[in-house]
């Protein structure tokens, strides 16, 4: 006998394992991956956050684990344990080598280098050398004898400040250089523990315009012709305007360095997902600049400046599809 109710209960039962089966298919088509970053609020934290919907789109489910230790992300991804993170390039070196975090597992660390691979380079925070207006340093030069801060102990970021200040016109032995925490070195610079603070900040900082509003600043530039920096220390010539900062005293720009990082994945990553990373993060760098003042620096980073691993596969279809140059060192073999 004919029972509407009986047709309607078939029908929605149907529709519901209709549903049911899509939902399935879809949660089975998205590949799940691990990353690791470094702050939340570091743009190096915050561009993975604002990449995680896009690549969710293409299939790719990020789950993004933040304050994380970037040398042992690394080492992470050389084992085969952790598939992607932001990458420090001189930590990669200094894998490769066996040196510096990797030196107690030297001829280990060396072997798992070959299991790392690079997609793209996300540009970083910019290096302020910092000075107050009134203590009579003007440029790098004038700070011979002075004490200055290098950043923490053991950290990439010693070989780049270094650098940084050679460039400026100080050399290595000129001056006393302080290393601590960066997260004390702030109240330690307002204490007088050292006279010129090189810290990481982002253009624009809060930290640092609150920090020019205790006392008038001078951020130390460096000379057009050393605006290069040296090849491997993953960083690119930057500069910080006059009036960025309330109590900025600098009439002229500051050229400075800003830290770049490399998108590392294992080696075994299938090249699908590598090649979703890449397009995905490619062609949506201009829509992140857009929506945020902090990404300004996305679209007009070159691709290939912070990598130093060999590319996946994955990323060089991508490049090859739209028809950018790959330097032949990064090929993989």
């Amino acid at each position: 006998m004919y029972n509407p109710k009986k047709l309607l209960r078939s029908g929605l039962c149907a529709v519901s394992m209709v549903c049911a089966s899509s939902f399935i298919a879809s949660a089975s088509y998205a590949e799940q991956i691990g990353m690791e970053s470094a702050s939340p609020n570091s743009l190096l934290g915050m561009v993975p956050q604002a990449m995680a919907p896009y690549w969710s789109k293409s299939g790719v489910d990020v789950q993004l684990s933040l304050n994380q230790t970037l040398t042992k992300s690394l080492l992470k991804i050389a084992k085969g344990s952790l598939d992607s993170a932001m990458v420090p390039p001189p930590a990669f070196s200094a894998l490769q080598k066996g040196v510096g975090p990797y030196a107690k597992m030297s001829d280990k660390a060396k072997e798992l280098s070959h299991n790392v691979r690079g997609l793209f380079t996300i540009p970083g925070s910019y290096y302020h050398a910092i000075t107050r207006a009134d203590s009579g340093i003007t440029s790098w030069p004038e700070a011979k004898g002075q004490r200055v801060f290098i950043g923490p102990p053991a950290g990439a970021a010693n070989q780049q400040i270094i650098a940084l200040a050679n460039a400026g016109g100080l050399s290595e032995g000129e001056y006393d250089p302080i290393k601590a925490p960066w997260g004390a070195a702030t109240q330690s610079y307002q204490d007088g523990q050292f006279d010129v603070y090189v810290g990481a900040f982002g253009l624009g900082s809060q930290s640092v315009a609150e920090l020019s509003l205790t006392n008038d600043i001078r951020i130390l530039g460096i000379p057009g012709e050393k605006m290069v920096p040296p090849k491997g220390l993953g960083m690119q010539t930057a500069v910080i305007p006059p009036n960025t900062y309330p109590g900025q005293v600098n009439e002229n720009p500051a050229i400075t360095w800003q830290t770049v990082m490399m998108m590392a994945v294992k080696k075994d990553m299938s090249d699908d997902i590598a090649y979703t990373l890449t397009k995905n993060y490619v062609e949506n760098r201009l829509a992140l600049a857009e929506s945020n003042s902090n990404f300004r620096d996305l679209p007009v980073t070159d691709y290939f400046v912070g990598v130093n691993a060999p590319l996946h596969p994955g990323a060089v279809r991508y490049y090859q599809e739209i028809g950018v140059d790959i330097p032949a060192e990064l090929m993989p073999k």
